[in-house]
């Protein structure tokens, strides 16, 4: 039975990324009284609905029908109906279909209400033990040379940086991952909140030593950078540091030289150098 007081549209609803038993109160209350629930795979959907014995309609929604199906939901919605739609683990369009769905209930003003709960890029970046402040990006390319462009663009980034990748994908780009990320720490998340949940914290160049269960998909985080890797054009304390030393047997010129091949505009030393030397 729907509620009266609940509001029709399109809902959102953040599943488990493993233990059933991490569906929040509300997220079941919105399942049960739609009128239809969205999912990527009706037979991995099906546990959990099963679970709780929610017996709403499911109905299968992916990349290769979204497009198709979109605009009957679309009718079903202006209709007054409520639907919900789940991915098969965590938060719904976080790496998973339903961007184009979502743009068009905006464009024609159907609400759309997002239920949170469980998300694997939150959990694995709480037990890391890195920096709060991160970049996450999803699954990277599978052609290789976007492959490696997105590892460049994203090992100049000095946050902590958040990926899907499955094992295989991992192994077999280990080269190219531990050449733009060797200074980092990792910790490797696999099969979160289950019976078999791992987490393995590493340096980046010490994977290659490691076994990793090649089954299913993998979130990682790569720490930020040491202090004295300076890819984002910013002098670390530590450079700073050195130039103040510097300063008292070299000249301006000579600093500039020194520091030419970290990736950090010559004015920023330069200015950094006359003013520690009227601080004298």
């Amino acid at each position: 039975m729907i509620s009266q007081s609940q509001k029709k549209g399109l809902y959102l609803v953040s599943t488990p990324i493993g233990n059933l038993g991490d569906l929040t109160i509300r997220a079941l209350e919105i399942l049960k009284n739609s009128n239809l629930i969205l999912c990527e795979d009706t037979r991995v959907s099906i546990k959990l609905l099963n679970h709780y014995n929610v017996k709403t309609q499911l109905d299968s929604f992916h990349k290769f029908n979204e497009r198709k199906k979109t605009q009957g939901i679309i009718s079903n919605l202006e209709n007054g109906k409520i639907i919900s739609l789940i991915s098969d683990a965590g938060t719904p369009l976080v790496s998973d279909p339903g961007k184009l769905l979502v743009k068009e209930c905006l464009s024609k003003n159907i609400p759309v209400i997002p239920i949170p709960g469980p998300s694997s890029v939150i959990t694995a970046l709480s037990v890391s033990g890195f920096s709060d402040k991160f970049i996450f990006y999803g699954f990277l390319a599978d052609k290789k040379n976007k492959f490696i462009q997105e590892l460049e663009f994203l090992s100049k980034i000095n946050f902590s940086i958040i990926i899907f990748i499955r094992p295989k994908k991992l192994i077999k780009n280990l080269d190219s991952i531990v050449k733009f990320f060797n200074q980092r720490e990792v910790v490797i998340c696999r099969e979160m909140t289950k019976i078999h949940e791992e987490f393995i914290r590493c340096k980046v160049d010490e994977i290659k030593g490691i076994n990793i269960y090649d089954k299913g998909e993998l979130t990682i985080v790569f720490s930020e950078m040491k202090e004295n890797i300076n890819s984002f054009g910013f002098l670390s304390e530590s450079d700073k540091k050195m130039i103040k030393k510097m300063l008292k047997t070299k000249t301006i010129k000579d600093i500039l030289k020194k520091f030419s091949t970290k990736k950090i505009p010559k004015k920023t030393i330069y200015d950094l150098c006359l003013k520690l030397k009227n601080e004298k």
